[in-house]
């Protein structure tokens, strides 16, 4: 569904994506995983035609985005991390309008704005105007509006970012049924539990790829032990290891501290450090990375 390659943008001296190459296939959820800065908003604007490339190619179903922006155009949905929403505007009106922007035929539109209206479970809300929804209702309005002219490609930056997490689960909800109709889609999101649902995660970093591949193949490449203890004070109890050869990263959460340890045989010399200062922790576990510990130790390479 998406083609890149070697894709470069650059801002006067700054580069925001460095000779990108990436494939997206068709019906795949996929994840652009990556701190601020990573160009991540920035090559789904090119993939949307908002923003032409510096260099390189990108194709979205064998249609350039530059030579045939219109053609593109017809076939994504684009959900930036500000999505138009018109806050005067009803839901109903705000549909409509995006059905003209979109040239929905008028013969379904009043049939696509009902399939909408249920498919966003905001049939009840019509009449209401879009800035009296909550924030969470204001997401699944937007994502509504971008499928009014039935995408085959969905460009999501960011869109449950601000919404509650029952909104988020509820937005996760809509897109499993969107993709089970088939609609490829790529999203941008700082949350590493959704990353999890998608098929592939690419995690981005000053502008380039540095890893790409299934959430359980990307735990699988960490080949390190994580443990996870409950210590108190969890800060000092981290401060004593941090620097201990073998850890690779520890952090404190709360009552309890978590260890990337580059072999399991380091846990020993950990328990002895505690101990040694008169900490002892209880519910020691070695426990599955996280895609979050993947990204962590991936990040600080250098």
């Amino acid at each position: 569904m998406i083609a890149i390659r070697s894709l470069t943008k650059r801002f006067a001296d700054a580069v925001a994506i460095a000779d990108l190459t990436l494939d997206v296939g068709e019906g795949e959820i996929f994840g652009l995983i990556g701190p601020d800065g990573a160009g991540k908003t920035t090559t789904l604007r090119v993939i949307a035609t908002a923003m032409a490339p510096t260099a390189g190619r990108v194709a979205v179903a064998g249609h350039d985005v530059v030579r045939e922006a219109e053609t593109v155009k017809t076939l994504i949905g684009y959900m930036p991390q500000r999505f138009a929403l018109y806050p005067d505007l009803t839901v109903l009106e705000n549909l409509n309008f995006f059905a003209d922007l979109f040239g929905a035929p008028r013969a379904e539109r009043r049939t696509q704005i009902e399939r909408l209206l249920t498919f966003a479970r905001l049939s009840d809300f019509g009449a209401r105007r879009a800035q009296n929804l909550s924030g969470g209702m204001q997401k699944k309005l937007a994502l509504a509006a971008t499928l009014m002219h039935r995408p085959r490609l969905l460009l999501l930056d960011e869109p449950t970012t601000g919404v509650d997490p029952v909104s988020r689960r509820e937005f996760w909800d809509l897109l499993t049924q969107v993709h089970l109709d088939g609609v490829t889609i790529v999203i941008t999101t700082p949350y590493l539990d959704e990353a999890e649902r998608c098929n592939r995660v690419g995690l981005m970093h000053r502008g380039r790829l540095i890893a790409c591949d299934t959430p359980n193949a990307l735990r699988a490449r960490i080949g390190a032990t994580v443990i996870e203890a409950q210590v108190s004070p969890a800060v000092a109890a981290r401060r004593l290891v941090e620097h201990q050869t073998g850890v690779l990263s520890a952090s404190a959460h709360g009552d309890s501290v978590r260890l990337i340890l580059d072999r399991a045989e380091r846990q020993a010399d950990i328990m002895a450090a505690w101990q040694a200062h008169g900490i002892t922790p209880g519910n020691v576990r070695i426990v599955r990375p996280r895609l979050e510990d993947v990204f962590v130790l991936m990040l600080e390479k250098p």
